[in-house]
């Protein structure tokens, strides 16, 4: 008779909210920030803006991620304050952060956040949350090229009940970015959880008659899924439309509105 042992490893789940930047390489993505990606970006803001989320994953109504933040540049730093909704009524997860950045005479801006995460557990009928902090840097190295490298939830905090641990996201990221021209920018992004495997991302933006962008991009974590968007830029207002298809699980559509105040 013949005893076969198999040990599993399931990936850990990511509440967090996706970025407009195609294929979610917004470590290094000096142009836009995104809550709870690198915060970093951050002190690139100049002016107050509010921006609107909404990813709907694989189709499904129950996998939605609803996300508001807020921005706020000052003589001294940059605050920051976001807001992510995950689930829907019998289990949901919720993340509330506040972030605080700097640029540093474009050489290199530097970031940290503090945020709190809570879940709704069914068993006990009940919240628990836990605190854990985001650090960014980004380093411009010419006026084309730039690197950024975010780590977040260093410490592997974890939410303990009586029933089960639940194990947040502990991500480390880097990433570059290169303007081929002012309208062409190509990123590139590693990301590694400690308890999943790398991801491997890169994109390419372009942008037409100073209005309308268009993205394409890639990225791999056990799957190779292809990445589509569009953006449109006003004055005031810039609208942007992604789409993630993946092989097996289908697609992933995100929508974002952000205004910058005058």
């Amino acid at each position: 008779m013949c005893l076969f042992s198999a040990i599993i490893f399931s990936q850990i789940s990511n509440p967090l909210p996706s970025s407009t930047s195609i294929a979610q390489t917004s470590v290094s993505d000096t142009h836009n920030w995104a809550a709870f990606n690198n915060v970093a970006m951050l002190g690139y803001i100049e002016k107050p803006e509010l921006g609107l989320l909404f990813e709907n994953r694989y189709m499904i109504s129950e996998l939605s991620t609803k996300n508001i933040q807020f921005s706020l540049p000052t003589n001294s730093v940059n605050v920051g304050l976001s807001f992510s909704h995950f689930g829907y009524s019998l289990y949901h997860e919720m993340i509330a952060g506040i972030g605080f950045a700097r640029n540093f005479s474009d050489k290199f801006a530097l970031g940290v956040q503090f945020d709190y995460y809570s879940a709704y557990f069914t068993a006990s009928n009940s919240y628990r949350g836990a605190f854990f902090p985001l650090v960014g840097l980004a380093v411009a190295f010419s006026p084309v090229f730039t690197a950024g490298f975010t780590v977040l939830n260093p410490f592997q905090t974890n939410i303990q009940t009586e029933f089960v641990t639940k194990r947040l996201p502990s991500v480390f990221s880097f990433g570059s970015q290169y303007f081929f021209s002012p309208e062409l920018v190509w990123r590139t992004q590693i990301d590694k959880e400690v308890s999943s495997n790398y991801r491997f991302a890169t994109g390419f933006e372009y942008q037409m008659l100073q209005k309308f962008n268009v993205k394409l991009g890639m990225y791999c974590s056990d799957y190779l899924v292809s990445c589509l968007g569009i953006g449109f830029i006003t004055h005031s207002f810039r609208f942007d439309l992604n789409c993630d298809v993946h092989p097996l699980l289908g697609i992933k559509p995100l929508a974002a509105i952000r205004y910058s105040f005058k």
